[in-house]
C-alpha cells in the first residue's frame, strides 16, 4: 500500500505519519510506502521498514502532483491548507492553497483514472455559519461566514461530486477545533483554544481573545488522528449519499476550559491566562457552531473524547 500525505510537515501530518508507522498497516494491507509533501521537506524517521519519501513541493504549481499520481497511490490524505486567519487576511493565498490545489488534485485523480484511490480531506467546523439552529446535523446547510470556511465548503462539494461520478473515492471529515495542539500559537483563529491550556500547563502566560461564554466544538489531536485512519477503512458504500460529515467532538465554553484547567493544574495555572479581547478573532470564531448531532459519524464507528479533563490529561501524558 502506498499512502500520500499532503501537509506532511505539519502537526497533523507528522502525527498521522507516526501513527501509521506504529500500525504498519491500513485496512488490512501492509503499508509499503509513505510519501509526505509540504512546502519544506518533512521530517521522517530513519529506523523503519517502510519506504518514506519526503518531498518539498508547491502543490499549487501546475501539474505538481502528476508524477506522484501516475504511481497510483492507494490512499491520499489531503491535509495541506492555509489556516483560518491567514486565509481571511489573504484571499488569493487561501483560494490558491485551499481550493485551487484541491481542484487540481481531483483533476489529477480523474486524469490518471484513480477511481479506487481513497482521497480523504480534512474539512472544518468553519464550513458552517450564519443563522443556525441550536443543534446542527450533517445535512444542515453550509453558510460559512469567512473565506477559510467558504474554501473548505467548496472543496467538500467538489469532492462529493467527483466521488458521486466514480472518479475518485472521495471522503471528507469535518474536524472540530483541535485542542490541545503542541508547539506554539499559529495563525489559526482558534489557536487560543490550545494556548489558554497549553501555555499555563507549561508555566507560561497565555492570552484569551474571546469572551468566556463562547462555546466551541473540540476534539483532541489523538482522536483526530484515529478518525483520519478510520476514515480510510470505512467501506466506500457507507459514505453515500453525501461524503462529508462532522466528527464527534464535545461542546465546551471557554469558562469550562479554564475550570477544567484549574481542576487539573490548580488556580495558579488559571491565573496565567490574561483576557484581552480581539474583535477580529471573536468575529471569526463566534460564527462557528458548537453543538452537533454526529449520529452518522458514530454509526460509522468514529469515536470522540469523553470530556475536557481527558483531553488535558492526555496532553500532560504526551508532554512528559
Amino acid at each position: 500500500m502506498h499512502i500520500v500525505i499532503t501537509g506532511g510537515a505539519g502537526f497533523l501530518g507528522q502525527r498521522l505519519l507516526a501513527r501509521l508507522l506504529e500500525r504498519g498497516e491500513l485496512d488490512g494491507q501492509a503499508i509499503r510506502r509513505l510519501t509526505l509533501i509540504d512546502q519544506v521537506e518533512p521530517q521522517v524517521p530513519t529506523a523503519t521498514d517502510v519506504e518514506i519519501v519526503p518531498l518539498a513541493m508547491d502543490i499549487t504549481a501546475p501539474r505538481a502532483l502528476d508524477a506522484l499520481l501516475a504511481e497510483r497511490p492507494t490512499v491520499i490524505y489531503h491535509l495541506a491548507a492555509v489556516v483560518s486567519s491567514a486565509a481571511e487576511g489573504d484571499l488569493d493565498l487561501g483560494m490558491r492553497v485551499n481550493f485551487d490545489a484541491t481542484r487540481a488534485l481531483l483533476e489529477g485523480c480523474r486524469h490518471h483514472a484513480l477511481a479506487e484511490t481513497r482521497l480523504i480531506m480534512a474539512s472544518s467546523v468553519a464550513a458552517y455559519g450564519g443563522d443556525l439552529p441550536d443543534i446542527l446535523d450533517d445535512m444542515t446547510a453550509l453558510q460559512p461566514q469567512n473565506s477559510y470556511g467558504t474554501q473548505k465548503a467548496m472543496c467538500e462539494l467538489l469532492i462529493n461530486d467527483y466521488g458521486r461520478r466514480g472518479l475518485v473515492d472521495g471522503r471528507v471529515l469535518r474536524l472540530p477545533t483541535i485542542t490541545i495542539r503542541p508547539g506554539r500559537p499559529n495563525a489559526a483563529a482558534s489557536s487560543f483554544a490550545s494556548s489558554i491550556l497549553r501555555e499555563p500547563l507549561n508555566g507560561e502566560e497565555a492570552t484569551c481573545p474571546v469572551p468566556t461564554d463562547l462555546a466551541l466544538f473540540v476534539m483532541s489531536p489523538g482522536r483526530v488522528i484515529e478518525a483520519l485512519i478510520h476514515g480510510a477503512e470505512v467501506p466506500r458504500t457507507d459514505w453515500a449519499p453525501f461524503r462529508a460529515f462532522m466528527l464527534p467532538g464535545i461542546t465546551v465554553t471557554v469558562a469550562e476550559m479554564l475550570e477544567a484547567l484549574g481542576e487539573v493544574a490548580g488556580e495558579e495555572a488559571v491565573s496565567r491566562v490574561r483576557h484581552e479581547p480581539d474583535e477580529a478573532i471573536t468575529a471569526i470564531v463566534s460564527n462557528w457552531p458548537a453543538r452537533f448531532d454526529t449520529a452518522k459519524a458514530r454509526r460509522l464507528g468514529f469515536e470522540g473524547d469523553r470530556n475536557l479533563r481527558e483531553i488535558i490529561e492526555a496532553f500532560i501524558r504526551e508532554r512528559s
